[in-house]
C-alpha cells in the first residue's frame, strides 16, 4: 500500500499523509501534472474523478467530479496557490456545485504536497490545513481518512504503467 503513515494534529489543524512511491520524483510529479493521470487516482476506486480544468500554475485552478456508484456526482475545485515542479504543489481545496461555483458552506482546507528523492523511490507527504476543528471533525466525519487512503492506493498501478 501506498500510505505509510496518517497523523491528524488538532492543535495545528492539520492532517498529514505520507506515501513512499516506486518510481523518482519527475515521475510521481506527473500523477499531479498531467489530468488523466490525476484522474485516475483522486478519487476513491468507487468515485472515480473526471477533470475538467487543469491549469496547475500559481493562480490557476483545477476542476473536477467524482460520480458515485449510483451516477451521483460530487464537485470540487482546487485555486494554485504555489508550484515548484516537479518537487512541491500548494492548492485551496473546496466543493463546488454541479456548475462548478464554489460551495461556501462546505469547509475549504489548504493542501500543500511535497516530493522528495529517497534513491529510486520517492517521498510523498500531503499536508492539509484546515480552518478550524469544527471543519477538521466535518470532513473527518464525510470520510476524508478512509478516501484519501482508498485513492492513494491507486498509485503505485499507475506508475507501474
Amino acid at each position: 500500500m501506498t500510505v505509510k503513515d496518517m497523523t491528524k494534529d488538532p492543535a495545528n489543524l492539520t492532517m498529514r499523509v505520507t506515501a513512499e512511491l516506486a518510481a523518482p520524483v519527475e515521475r510521481v510529479w506527473q500523477l499531479w501534472a498531467d489530468p488523466r493521470q490525476l484522474e485516475r487516482w483522486w478519487g476513491p476506486p468507487t468515485y472515480p474523478a473526471t477533470v475538467v480544468d487543469h491549469d496547475l500554475s500559481p493562480g490557476g485552478k483545477v476542476t473536477y467530479f467524482m460520480t458515485g456508484p449510483e451516477g451521483e456526482t460530487f464537485h470540487g475545485w482546487w485555486h494554485v496557490l504555489a508550484v515548484d515542479a516537479p518537487r512541491s504543489l500548494s492548492v485551496e481545496d473546496g466543493f463546488a456545485d454541479e456548475h462548478g461555483v464554489p460551495n461556501d458552506e462546505m469547509p475549504t482546507t489548504t493542501m500543500s504536497v511535497e516530493l522528495t528523492a529517497d534513491g529510486d523511490r520517492t517521498q510523498m507527504v500531503m499536508t492539509s490545513t484546515f480552518e478550524s476543528q469544527e471543519d477538521m471533525d466535518r470532513l473527518a466525519e464525510m470520510g476524508m481518512e478512509d478516501g484519501l487512503r482508498e485513492a492513494m492506493s491507486q498509485m503505485d498501478a499507475i506508475l507501474a504503467d
